[in-house]
């Protein structure tokens, strides 16, 4: 027959239970702090890159100083219509970015801008453009149709329609996209529906979502400034140090 369980007998079990239901809390605070989420669902703009991201520097390097990897993500393709600068502009800034994120938009309308003016014009800076839709098939279709008009150099336009005030409002259907793709400019249309919906932005959307990814990128917009990981649409100046710290260790 069993012997009846003591009230010490029962002490692991509940000590076991304790820490399950930890766990189960500290993951759902982790997931919370790093999960996509619009801002209508109040995710904040200042959320780091998640640890992958900024591991502890190697013996040798200071924790201001980027990561090998991370420096080497930057293309310089003088041919990817996607990018903004000279191929060989001394300081690269990659954007992970999705077109229903509305501090993507922020970052869009009221710092990039200044950056182009200051620092690409004068060949400093290169913005390289990373499609990283977390919403959903519309920032899925979004994304695909920016790198569509971009076959037809009019990627730019449609970035700056797609991020206009108001934009992701009207979302992004198939009506939607090619309305926004009439706005950028876009002389064909035909080829724009066809390249949309094709293989090859397909594969280029999955090879940008898959950097991202294994860098650690769970939210947008996020960026890189050779290899220095900002994360969040922040204020101009945090960009404009950024730069100019890249620029001076060159």
């Amino acid at each position: 027959m069993p012997r009846p369980r003591t009230p010490a007998s029962k002490k692991p079990l509940l000590i076991s239970a304790g820490v399950a239901l930890a766990a189960v809390v500290m993951g759902l605070v982790s997931w919370q702090a790093t999960a996509p989420a619009d801002e209508d669902h109040g995710w904040s703009a200042y959320q780091p890159l998640p640890s992958s991201a900024q591991s502890s520097p190697a013996p040798g390097r200071t924790a201001a100083e980027p990561r090998p990897d991370l420096l080497a993500l930057a293309r310089r393709d003088a041919g990817d219509k996607l990018a903004l600068g000279r191929a060989d502009a001394p300081v690269v800034l990659i954007e992970y970015s999705d077109f229903r994120c509305g501090y993507c938009a922020k970052f869009a309308r009221d710092t990039e801008p200044e950056l182009v003016r200051k620092y690409v014009e004068d060949g400093t800076l290169r913005i390289e453009w990373r499609n990283f839709p977390i919403f959903g098939a519309e920032s899925e279709a979004a994304a695909k149709a920016a790198w569509a008009a971009g076959r037809q150099d009019r990627f730019r336009q449609f970035h700056a329609a797609a991020y206009a005030e108001g934009a992701k409002e009207k979302g992004f259907g198939p009506d939607r996209l090619l309305e926004l793709a009439r706005e950028a400019g876009v002389p064909d249309l035909e080829r724009f529906r066809a390249d949309m919906d094709g293989e090859a932005a397909r594969k280029a959307l999955a090879e940008d979502q898959a950097e991202g990814y294994r860098i650690g990128v769970s939210s947008t917009p996020s960026f890189l400034v050779n290899g220095q990981p900002i994360a969040g649409a922040q204020p101009l100046d945090a960009f404009t140090r950024a730069v100019e710290n890249a620029r001076a260790a060159r």
